[in-house]
């Protein structure tokens, strides 16, 4: 299918982008990876799409968030001369009923190619606080039931377990599990009659429900979907005005970002969180400078990323004084990040050092992030030339493996034999790689 004429949209894109046609083309390429579905355009499939001929329907999305990512700004259909995709209205979703029809596909195994299909978006339109606080829609339907705290506290209960599950075992199985659970027993609970006070605790609990169903997805790998769950744990939390969760949740795609290596997104993110939480205490505080000095870091910039982790570290220190039972950021949190920064900033040896003083102070019950920040140190410790360390910690890897479900630890462990496999002559590489062959499933072995 054609265009009657060349596409002046695209065009127009192009020469902005500053591209050459083979540079276009790899970009899409290269987003097309990172969906799962790897692709091989060249120059002449861009010159066809600059003439006027119309690219295929599902590598449009493609092309528009390659476009995004280099001009920094949103790049729609119209844009970029393109016709609307069948799904776009001027009808949107209310709140719940797009949970409920992002955790519908969620919940069924048989709709993970789909899902996967779902791009991350460095244009992702990130709902401010003064936006979305008190904002939401009022979902009560009334006279089907009515909901207590009770029901906020089993709520908020279930979300722990779940959490619990994923940080032992990983989230493939748990986040169709959550997404069940928000589809058949929150959704219902947030249109049921209430006080205030009740009704503000649900949409809390709910936005930490899908805060944690998204971070879920970015285990996973399947980042388009994570931002869509980030995206409704935004609005809960503003219509809940739960500062927390609002805040956790920009971090937590920060996070995503610059593990993407999107790192103006990441910083952007980064800061929203920070600006968002003004009065936030130490261990907030320490949370949200963490991130920052990581995103700074991954752009060079040295004195802020410096600045950013020497605050993280006051606060841990401050918050530590005041209480032993400091939470999810800790001494741990710390010093994984100071070990980012020095590996971003190019201190590979000063990094080998924060990650295995990290791993020490990590829970042992941390199986799924344990062999995620084992593999990188074995990664920096080959990279360092030292082969024997590396090995030795990769057999930690290998022996935690068989317990985790989780698409991010697959993923270390191809990463693993690809970099080992270069070694086979040495006896212990060898040794670590057969051990790796017998724990590793064929969809992941390499």
């Amino acid at each position: 299918m054609t265009t009657r004429q060349p596409n002046a949209g695209l065009e127009r894109l192009y020469r902005e982008s500053g591209w050459t046609l083979r540079q276009f083309a790899q970009e899409v390429n290269r987003i097309g990876t990172e969906r799962g579905t790897p692709l091989k355009y060249q120059q002449p499939s861009v010159h066809q799409w600059l003439s006027g001929h119309l690219p295929k329907e599902a590598v449009r999305p493609l092309i528009l968030e390659a476009l995004a990512r280099r001009l920094f700004r949103p790049i729609t259909h119209a844009d970029a001369g393109f016709p609307a995709p069948p799904e776009e209205s001027n009808s949107h979703p209310t709140t719940v009923e797009g949970l409920v029809d992002l955790g519908r596909q969620d919940m069924d195994p048989s709709r993970r190619s789909v899902l996967s299909a779902g791009l991350f978006s460095v244009a992702l339109t990130v709902p401010g606080w003064p936006d979305v606080v008190g904002r939401m829609e009022a979902v009560q339907s009334g006279k089907t039931q009515r909901i207590g705290m009770a029901d906020v506290n089993m709520v908020i209960a279930m979300t722990e377990r779940v959490s619990d599950l994923d940080d032992q075992f990983g989230g493939r199985h748990a986040r169709p599990m959550a997404a069940a659970f928000l589809v058949n027993t929150v959704a219902p609970y947030l249109r049921a009659d209430a006080t205030e006070e009740v009704r503000k605790a649900m949409m809390s609990a709910a936005s930490d429900l899908c805060y944690l169903t998204g971070y879920m997805a970015v285990d996973e790998g399947v980042h388009g979907l994570a931002q869509q769950y980030y995206l409704k744990a935004l609005e809960l939390a503003g219509a809940s005005e739960d500062h927390l969760t609002y805040c956790t949740t920009l971090r937590g795609m920060s996070v995503q970002a610059v593990d993407l290596r999107h790192g103006k997104t990441a910083m952007r993110l980064a800061d929203a969180a920070a600006s968002a939480s003004p009065q936030a205490g130490p261990r907030m505080r320490a949370f949200l400078a963490g991130q920052q000095a990581h995103a700074s870091a991954q752009l060079g910039e040295r004195t802020k990323a410096l600045t950013y982790l020497r605050e993280a570290e006051v606060a841990v220190e401050k918050a530590e004084s005041q209480t032993k039972t400091f939470g999810s950021y800790n001494p741990s949190s710390l010093t994984y990040h100071a070990g980012q920064v020095r590996y971003e900033l190019g201190d590979i040896r000063g990094s080998v050092k924060d990650l295995e003083e990290s791993d020490k102070l990590r829970h042992s019950s941390f199986k799924r992030n344990r062999i995620r920040y084992l593999s990188m140190l074995a990664e920096r410790q080959l990279e360092i030339g030292h082969l024997e360390s590396a090995c030795a910690t990769w057999v930690k890897v290998v022996e935690i493996y068989p317990d985790v479900q989780s698409g991010q630890c697959d993923k270390a462990m191809s990463t693993m034999q690809a970099r080992i496999r270069p070694h086979l002559k040495n006896q212990t590489a060898r040794s670590l790689y057969e051990r790796a062959r017998l724990v590793t499933p064929p969809s992941v072995a390499v």
